[in-house]
């Protein structure tokens, strides 16, 4: 079944724009499914994208009664072109007979280009994808050209309907919403995290024994545009480690995490940065109880770097892998942030600022789970304290848990703030701010304000040392710390591999 070039314009309602493919039918299907047997028939469509294309294309697939399994293969072309130009990159997924209006009533699973085929039954499904009833109506095939290649793209796209009768859904073991924890205390965890649901290469069950190996209390499950993950982690929480549910939605113009979500709760990807779409499903993620993430902002990958702005972001993934040359520049962007605060007088009338996290996107091995990690201090191990304590940056982020820090100021009355807390004091009240560190050897530390760095010091050998700084409020608006690896080679006064860095501690006159 040829279905070159014949595309017609659609408007997909509040996302991105998309083309509707002709559909395709099941000649004899009304009655092979009422023979009641099995079998199976197969329909292919083949086509080619030009240059240019919509960011989704739809392919109608017109589901009769008694299917038992609906199963979808795809390939694509990838020819040569000049160094520089972006080649040929397809993603698919699937939604039900409910349509693929935006929100995604109709989902039932996004592979992105990590798989060229999948299957969903009442029973099963292929992780990225959801089990439950093949009903009968159009669902659609959804194409995703990330990137086409000058000369286009020619793709091939095959359907199969099983019949026979359909099983049962199993129900989803989410994760509790707390864990034993040690009551108010700093906790170390990781929220940016890939298993097979997406374009990870772990299982959930591998995940959470390298969550346990690097010390941590708590990880997200994050997979790409869907919510498949949630309910694959039975049997892998416990007392030691709380599991959160999540989201990395990948727009167009940048991913950002949903973070801690309800479980189930899915947010559509597909709009850009200049549709009206965005504040939609960050308020979707607030009403599920999450926090919204935008993840490593100046990556230099098609359509990762953020687009959206942070004036509606509760955190911002500054620190995302092993420390390379794109988080300088999200460091910098986040101080210029915390400065522009200053100017507002430490936030909006309600203190409000951007707090920063550091997760490890780990995909596979040897990415490491934890490298880096965010360490909050929250009231206990649960879902609600964690992100609290995120939201309220109190948090430092490290790249093991084999670092130990604390940042502090007492003022001259007994005064005390804590990272991300307000120590109030008089403009010109002397104020000592302590900085400990552990665990990294011959590493510098720098203390920071809005006006730059402040202090620099060498550790020791043994990786430990403690810092003290004495300034005012009139002086500094805020204190955060630096804790860098010893330079790499390049240029004298390069700062070295980040360690550890805090939130900032707020100096506030009164």
């Amino acid at each position: 079944m040829d279905r070159r070039d014949v595309l017609r314009l659609s408007a997909a309602a509040g996302a991105a724009s998309a083309l509707t493919l002709q559909g395709v039918s099941f000649a004899h299907a009304q009655e092979r499914a009422g023979e009641g047997g099995g079998g199976e028939e197969s329909r292919t469509v083949r086509g080619r994208l030009p240059n240019g294309a919509p960011d989704f294309v739809h392919l109608p697939v017109q589901v009769p009664r008694g299917v038992r399994e609906l199963a979808v293969s795809y390939s694509y072309d990838k020819p040569a072109v000049p160094s520089g130009t972006p080649g040929n990159a397809l993603d698919i997924g699937i939604f039900d007979e409910r349509g693929t209006a935006a929100g995604g009533r109709g989902f039932r699973g996004w592979s992105g280009g990590f798989r060229t085929e999948f299957a969903i039954s009442a029973e099963r499904a292929t992780p990225g994808y959801l089990p439950g009833p093949v009903r009968p109506g159009t669902w659609h095939v959804v194409l995703g050209p990330y990137t086409v290649a000058p000369q286009g793209m020619e793709y091939e796209v095959t359907v199969t309907l099983r019949y026979g009768e359909q099983g049962r859904t199993p129900r989803p073991g989410y994760p509790p919403e707390r864990a034993g924890g040690r009551g108010r205390a700093w906790y170390r965890g990781d929220c940016h995290l890939h298993t097979v649901h997406s374009d990870g290469r772990r299982t959930p069950a591998e995940v959470a024994a390298a969550a346990r190996a690097a010390g941590l209390d708590f990880i997200a499950t994050t997979e790409h545009n869907t919510t498949s993950g949630h309910g694959a982690w039975e049997g892998l929480w416990g007392e030691d480690l709380l599991i959160l549910c999540g989201e990395e939605v990948t727009t167009r113009n940048g991913h950002y995490l949903a973070l801690g979500v309800d479980p189930g709760t899915f947010v559509d990807w597909r709009y850009r940065a200049r549709d009206d779409a965005y504040g939609r499903y960050v308020r979707r993620i607030h009403q599920a109880g999450g926090l919204v993430v935008p993840a490593h902002p100046n990556c230099p990958f098609v359509g990762c770097q953020w687009k959206f702005g942070y004036a509606e972001a509760d955190a911002v993934e500054v620190w995302n892998g092993p420390w390379t040359a794109d988080d300088e520049p999200a460091l910098a962007a986040w101080d210029n942030m915390l400065v522009e605060s200053c100017r507002r007088g430490g936030g909006d009338g309600r203190g409000r600022w951007v707090p920063a996290m550091g997760n490890s996107d780990a995909h596979r091995e040897p990415q490491v789970v934890g490298l880096p990690q965010t360490v909050v201090h929250a009231g206990d191990l649960s879902r609600a304290a964690v992100l609290e304590g995120i939201r309220a940056g109190r948090s430092w982020l490290a790249e093991s848990s084999r670092i130990g820090l604390e940042l502090s100021a007492a003022g001259p009355r007994g005064e005390h703030a804590g990272i991300g807390e307000r120590l109030r004091v008089a403009p010109d009240a002397a104020v000592a701010v302590r900085l400990e560190v552990s665990g990294v050897p011959d590493g510098t530390v720098r203390l920071l304000t809005d006006q730059g760095e402040m202090r620099s010091e060498r550790l020791p050998a043994s990786g430990s040392g403690t810092v003290v700084w004495r300034t005012t409020a009139s002086l500094a608006a805020y204190v955060r710390a630096e804790v860098r690896h010893p330079g790499r080679g390049g240029g004298a006064g390069l700062p070295g591999p980040m360690a550890a860095m805090t939130n900032p501690l707020w100096l506030e006159s009164i």
